[in-house]
């Protein structure tokens, strides 16, 4: 009998291009300046568009970079997505952003953006992304999405040297209305690999922060932490009844529910595994093949674990940041050097385990669709995570609605008001 096809990547994030107005010290691509051509054309690009809405034409499309914004081409590519039935998002520096580029974004039906942000103070943002007034620029850029109606988030990477700024940066993303602010921890991959980054005291110590920080902000703002599956066992361990627990959350989506194109055209399972000679390209074969056959993609999802990852009674929720493991010891199924937490020696099973996804009816893809864009990605592999801890084979309305009454899950809609 043969095994029914994996769940379909709900979010796509795609590097347009190399190129960038930027220097940012922690740049997972080594973006190489504005100098030269991009790896695709214009054409190229639209199949690929193409590729990505026949496999799943409900996902949310990531346009980012280097800097989307230096590809002419950005607003073509963005309006072929959206008339494809795609959810659009821009992931920008925010240093290009004016009302005529704000009202293209609009146009082309980009329904959102993520701003880099990593300061509440231009000093060491300019110093970290390598160009004076980047901070500056940044920050206006939010103010210019908020007054065309042009929801926005705050992504901040957090590294020893700003670490102390989390509480500054919150606030600053509530005053400037932000939907929410996306908290990173770097993977050392790219010209990141030069960095001194956190140490695991430091990685726990800002993650019990943001644990009580999504707590604290509920409601009025959403704080999420990035690459950082062990935010669950956090959470858990502080709140075990608490809605991070119990489905409002998700460890590691690489693989399962989340794909990243390179600029070349590429495909890995997150932006920060890097391709190699044998990576698949979708110049060659289609996303469908290289989602329902890859053996990289195939092993993600059904990981064979390694060191304190494989004996950990976390590992279901959790299982450690693949792409930290490798970039660490080269190994995929490593465990993850950045993790603190001892494993208990007898193994408490939180949940089951089972590799085939529920499948979703469609009046309840329908009720996802109206959950805010930014949220999507986090319900779904949450809904997805309590179905399977209960042995249930089908997402339907009525089981949305009970998980939503049991953690709050955020209502359909997303309008200011």
């Amino acid at each position: 009998m043969n095994a029914a096809p994996p769940a379909l990547p709900f979010l796509i994030s795609w590097n347009l291009t190399r190129r960038c107005n930027l220097k940012c010290a922690h740049c997972y691509l080594d973006s190489a300046g504005m100098a030269g051509a991009d790896n695709l054309s214009t054409d190229e690009a639209l199949r690929f568009v193409d590729e990505i809405a026949s496999l799943n034409p409900r996902a949310m499309l990531i346009l980012t970079g280097g800097e989307p914004l230096v590809r002419t081409d950005l607003f073509e590519i963005a309006s072929r997505a959206s008339s494809r039935g795609l959810m659009v998002v821009l992931g920008t520096n925010g240093t290009l952003m004016n009302g005529a580029v704000a009202k293209r974004l609009i146009e082309s039906g980009i329904k959102g953006a993520g701003i880099s942000l990593d300061s509440a103070s231009p000093l060491f943002h300019d110093r970290f992304r390598g160009v004076d007034n980047a901070w500056d620029n940044a920050v206006r850029a939010a103010d210019i999405l908020r007054a065309h109606g042009v929801d926005f988030q705050l992504q901040f990477t957090v590294t020893r040297g700003n670490k102390e700024e989390l509480p500054r940066i919150i606030e600053l993303a509530a005053q400037k209305g932000a939907r929410a602010v996306n908290v990173f921890f770097m993977v050392c991959t790219g010209r990141g690999q030069e960095m001194t980054d956190l140490g695991p005291e430091d990685y726990e110590a800002a993650l019990s922060y943001l644990a009580e920080a999504e707590d604290e902000w509920r409601g009025r703002l959403i704080v999420r932490a990035r690459c950082a599956p062990h935010f669950l066992r956090i959470a858990g361990q502080t709140d075990p009844e608490g809605p991070l627990h119990k489905g409002a959350a998700s460890g590691c989506i690489a693989a399962s529910s989340y794909l990243r194109i390179s600029p070349e055209g590429f495909v890995t399972p997150c932006p920060y595994i890097p391709h190699n000679a044998k990576s698949p390209n979708l110049k060659d074969i289609s996303l469908r093949e290289i989602w329902e056959t890859d053996e990289t993609f195939l092993s993600l999802r059904s990981p064979s674990l390694k060191g304190r990852c494989a004996r950990c009674d976390w590992e279901k929720l959790c299982g450690g940041c693949r792409a930290r493991a490798f970039a660490h010891s080269g190994d995929l199924m490593a465990e993850d050097p950045w993790c603190s937490y001892d494993p208990v020696k007898t193994k408490t099973v939180k949940g089951k385990n089972s590799n085939d996804a529920p499948v979703w009816t469609s009046d309840a893809e329908k009720r996802l669709e109206g959950a805010p864009f930014f949220l999507r990605s986090m319900i779904k592999a949450g809904l997805e995570r309590y179905a399977k801890a209960k042995g249930l084979r089908e997402i339907t309305p009525e089981m949305m609605k009970e998980l939503r009454e049991k953690v709050s899950l955020p209502k359909e809609g997303h309008g200011r008001g």
